[in-house]
């Protein structure tokens, strides 16, 4: 803000110069732009290293960073603009070395089976199907059918026999996981809702003795 008898300047952020790593902030910057101004070269590689040990006090997290040191002139030519003219004690990053695009990392995803279920149902199976048989195995196939057929029931239909969910654990694990004879899923209590997501508002709206029923509902709660 800048004053000049009874007029009142102000200079928003908006109009100044773009932060380049907004992290040091804006007082960093303008000692980085003083220190490319000082024409005595010595004195410029005293004043960059005193820009550095600041910028290391107001981010001390760069110290968990491997080469933080370099790091930090790093920094400080990013800031710059890459134009700062001093005896660094590493190389001077280059500006296509800081647009380098990661690495891509090839991921083979394989096609979804069963898209109502999802792939983490999938790999779920694949963790189970490695398992040793026995009662945790077990245990396991029934808490995922319990899952499975919440999941089927939100986007399929009304009601799902339990021959139905094992039918598709098999087939989704490939017939590696065998469902044991007899087993047998809890019975579905009558006030669990498995509307999809947001269907409960839509259905409530355009039903007004399912809003009774849900407040008198609350109230026994």
């Amino acid at each position: 803000m800048e004053g000049n008898g009874d007029t009142v300047k102000l200079e928003y952020n908006t109009q100044k110069r773009r932060l380049q790593i907004p992290e040091y902030g804006r007082n960093v910057q303008k000692m980085i732009e003083y220190v490319k101004s000082i024409p005595d070269r010595e004195e410029r590689n005293r004043q960059a290293q005193a820009v550095v040990d600041v910028m290391e006090t107001i981010n001390p997290q760069v110290h968990l960073q491997e080469n933080y040191k370099q790091k930090l002139w790093d920094h400080m030519f990013i800031i710059a603009g890459f134009d700062l003219d001093v005896d660094s004690p590493y190389p001077m990053p280059k500006p296509e070395q800081m647009k380098t695009l990661p690495m891509e990392i090839p991921i083979k995803k394989k096609p979804l089976k069963a898209a109502h279920y999802g792939r983490n149902i999938e790999s779920i199976l694949d963790l189970i199907a490695q398992k040793e048989e026995g009662d945790e195995k077990n245990a396991m196939i029934r808490s995922i059918a319990i899952y499975m057929r919440q999941q089927y029931l939100i986007w399929n239909k009304d009601t799902v026999s339990d021959e139905t969910i094992f039918q598709d654990i098999e087939r989704l694990s490939d017939g590696r996981i065998k469902v044991p004879e007899g087993m047998r899923l809890s019975r579905i209590s009558s006030d669990q809702n498995f509307s999809r997501p947001g269907m409960m508002n839509v259905r409530m709206k355009g039903n007004p003795r399912m809003k009774g029923n849900m407040r008198q509902r609350n109230n026994r709660k």
